[in-house]
């Protein structure tokens, strides 16, 4: 899988990318991500990338030219399954999209600053628009980097045990259940009976029991939200 990410602050993604399973992703061939220097597809040599709403108001607004500019170089040299816009009014990121995504061969995310992006660009650029939560960042990055690791993740090959993202929090609209390791006794807390057992088929109904619980208490719109 490739992934595109369209930004004007490169370097604040070096990190993410550079450390954990993500670096296992790409040490692997099996994630490629390229990070696009917005800058160098400005209209001027001031470098501008934005400038001032119509009809006033405060803060800037990302240009058309250089967004447009650079998204036409990119599909020059492949073809995308999706040009996803990281912004606070996108749909909700949930674990579905990210399964949905990891299964795409080439993205492009744009990362919005200032006020946001013209108008015009989400008509007739972008086929996703995502947020990661109810509050507004500096700019798209750190959600883009999260969007990637959710998705990298998933992608066959990157974790040492495939089967551990199968039963992670979110896969079944359920929470995940309590997880214990050695010692056994910790300070006077126990680790449950049930998976000192060695009975695989009751761990499960454990497990799901224990998960349904957290989630009823923490999470039941979950619940409310299951097909």
């Amino acid at each position: 899988m490739r992934i595109d990410i369209i930004t004007v602050l490169p370097d604040l993604l070096q990190s993410p990318f550079n450390h954990s399973i993500l670096k296992r992703a790409r040490e692997k061939n099996l994630l490629e991500v390229n990070l696009v220097q917005l800058r160098d597809f400005a209209i001027n040599t001031r470098k501008q990338i934005d400038d001032y709403q119509f009809g006033g108001g405060a803060g800037m607004v990302m240009m058309c030219e250089p967004i447009a500019n650079c998204i036409d170089h990119l599909k020059k040299e492949r073809d995308y399954d999706d040009i996803i816009y990281m912004t606070p009014d996108g749909e909700r990121l949930t674990q579905k999209m990210s399964n949905s995504f990891s299964l795409k061969k080439n993205l492009i995310i744009l990362c919005g600053h200032y006020k946001g992006i013209d108008e015009r660009l989400r008509e007739l650029y972008i086929t996703r628009e995502i947020s990661i939560g109810d509050y507004v960042l500096s700019g798209g990055e750190l959600a883009a980097a999260v969007l990637v690791d959710t998705i990298g993740r998933l992608l066959p090959g990157v974790l040492n045990d495939e089967t551990s993202a199968l039963f992670d929090s979110f896969q079944d609209n359920l929470l995940s259940p309590p997880v214990y390791t050695r010692p056994e006794n910790f300070r006077e807390l126990k680790v449950p009976e049930v998976l000192l057992s060695g009975h695989e088929r009751k761990i499960q109904e454990w497990r799901h029991e224990k998960a349904l619980e957290r989630t009823k208490a923490r999470r039941p719109d979950l619940l409310e939200n299951e097909d």
